[in-house]
């Protein structure tokens, strides 16, 4: 372990080093967003199609308008840029463990492939829940209190903006489990702590809903309750984290030690 710590230290660069390698992550990040927002852009009438499906769950009718000359322009952008950001998200989360490797431990860096793959599926389920679940009960919701003589028309822009933000906003949310799997596993977060500082965290996670979500009550309790719920998973996962960092110690600690008992029945039959 001493020689495991020696290695990782010599091999510390100086800030500038630091600075060029993370230009060179960014660098490659971009370019793979771009590459991903390139072939989105290729399908974004397909995507678009996707994004509209969850207008037709609803009760009401609604009407969708091009009320702006570039409407449309700005909603091929907006899908390329979430397609992009869906597409590059793994080669993303692998430049930053390129960037971050050179200074974790051995046992460190064999389960961060594990959590790439974790994030990402964690992100797609997030915005898998947003598109079937939560997108289809706040458009039911909202255009629901119009009363029956105003007939519900809403730019198209502006519900692609409305639908990509949450989208995007629960895919991100998701990936708390990972990162409180990460953090347990480095030794910075304990399910203690979780538990010490849960109720500053549900306040948190209610002003960070309001903050992120459109200035409506049902949406910010719409994005506020999964966040719970996977605050208190993470906890739980926390908890088996450290419970088998404790058990890997302890049989380290036992292997490393010989049982007392059977040194003394070797002494007792010399």
């Amino acid at each position: 372990m001493p020689e495991m710590k020696r290695q990782y230290q010599d091999q510390e660069m100086p800030l500038l080093d630091h600075l060029e390698e993370l230009r060179t992550r960014i660098i490659h990040s971009l370019i793979g967003l771009i590459i991903g927002m390139a072939i989105s852009l290729v399908f974004s009438k397909r995507i678009l199609d996707l994004l509209l499906i969850p207008t037709t769950r609803i009760d009401a009718p609604l009407h969708l308008q091009v009320l702006k000359v570039q409407g449309m322009f700005m909603v091929t952008l907006e899908i390329a840029f979430f397609g992009g950001i869906v597409l590059s998200l793994p080669y993303i989360l692998y430049q930053i463990w390129l960037f971050i490797a050179p200074g974790l431990l051995e046992h460190e860096r064999r389960y961060f492939p594990r959590l790439i793959f974790s994030a990402t599926t964690l992100f797609l389920v997030g915005v898998a829940f947003s598109y079937f679940v939560v997108l289809p009960f706040a458009l039911n919701f909202f255009i629901g209190l119009a009363p029956p003589e105003i007939k519900p028309n809403i730019a198209i822009d502006f519900y692609i903006g409305f639908a990509i933000r949450m989208l995007v906003i629960f895919g991100i949310i998701f990936e708390l489990p990972v990162l409180s799997y990460f953090l347990s596993k480095i030794g910075i977060l304990t399910p203690e702590i979780m538990r010490r500082y849960r109720r500053h965290a549900i306040v948190v996670i209610f002003i960070s809903a309001a903050i992120l979500t459109p200035p409506d009550i049902m949406t910010q309790v719409l994005l506020a309750i999964p966040l719970v719920l996977l605050y208190e998973l993470s906890i739980w996962i926390s908890g088996i984290v450290v419970r088998g960092k404790k058990a890997a110690a302890e049989a380290e600690a036992h292997a490393a030690d010989p049982p007392q008992e059977s040194s003394q029945e070797e002494n007792s039959s010399t």
